[in-house]
C-alpha cells in the first residue's frame, strides 16, 4: 500500500521489542476493555498490537504533533477498527486526565518514556493513572531500569550516560523509586519480567 501523504516515522527498537512486549501484555491485560497508550511515539506499537487484541480498544496518545501525524499515517497504512486516532496528552500537564474518565480506561501502557523524559513525567504518569484507572486496572511500563541504585548491565550504564549527555533531566530510573511512587498512588506491583536488551516489563494493578 502506498500513501499519498506518508508521514510515518520509524523507531528501530520497535521491531525488536514488539513481540516480547505483546507476549507479556496478552497475559496481564484484562480480557476486554479500553487501553490507553501514553507516549505512543511513532505509532508502530499501536498498529501492531491493536489487531492482535480484537476484544480491546487501543487508544494511542502523544504530545508531539509530528508524531501524532505519524500515528495517523500508520493507522491508514495498517487499518484496524479498534485502533483509535491519537489523543494529544502530555503527562507533564497535571490535568492530562481531564475528560478521559468517560472512556472507561481499564489499562494504561507506557513504553520507553520514563527514561527519555524528566522525572516529573514519571510522576505525572503515575499520579494520573492512579486517578484514572479503576480497581484492578493495569498499568504496564517498559524500559531499562536500575535496581538497588545500580545499573543491570554495562550497556545500560552507557545508555544512561548518553541520555544524560543529551538532557540532564533524562536518565535510567531506579526501579524501587518508581515502585514507591506507584504504591503511593494506590498500585501494587504484580510482577516484573526480564525482557531482551536489558529492559524490564513492570506491571502494576490498581488496588
Amino acid at each position: 500500500m502506498t500513501l499519498e501523504n506518508d508521514l510515518r516515522q520509524y523507531a528501530s527498537a520497535t521491531l525488536r521489542n514488539r513481540d516480547p512486549i505483546f507476549e507479556v501484555l496478552v497475559n496481564v491485560l484484562p480480557p476486554t476493555g479500553n487501553i490507553l497508550e501514553i507516549a505512543s511515539g511513532t505509532g508502530e506499537h499501536a498498529v501492531y498490537f491493536a489487531p492482535k487484541l480484537k476484544n480491546h480498544q487501543w487508544i494511542p496518545s502523544e504530545p508531539d504533533a509530528m508524531r501524532r501525524e505519524s500515528i495517523d499515517s500508520w493507522r491508514k497504512f495498517c487499518p484496524s477498527p479498534n485502533c483509535h486516532s491519537p489523543k494529544n496528552i502530555n503527562v507533564l500537564n497535571s490535568t492530562w486526565t481531564d475528560g478521559l474518565t468517560e472512556l472507561e480506561i481499564t489499562a494504561i501502557v507506557n513504553i520507553n518514556m520514563i527514561h527519555i523524559s524528566p522525572w516529573e513525567a514519571c510522576l505525572g504518569l503515575l499520579q494520573g493513572a492512579g486517578s484514572l484507572l479503576p480497581s484492578t486496572g493495569i498499568l504496564y511500563l517498559y524500559g531499562p531500569y536500575k535496581q538497588g541504585g545500580k545499573h543491570t548491565s554495562p550497556s545500560n550504564q552507557s545508555f544512561d550516560d548518553s541520555l544524560r549527555h543529551q538532557n540532564q533531566a533524562w536518565g535510567v530510573r531506579n526501579l524501587e523509586d518508581v515502585i514507591e511512587i506507584a504504591e503511593e498512588q494506590g498500585f501494587k506491583l504484580m510482577k516484573t519480567v526480564t525482557m531482551p536488551a536489558n529492559n524490564l516489563s513492570v506491571i502494576f494493578q490498581k488496588s
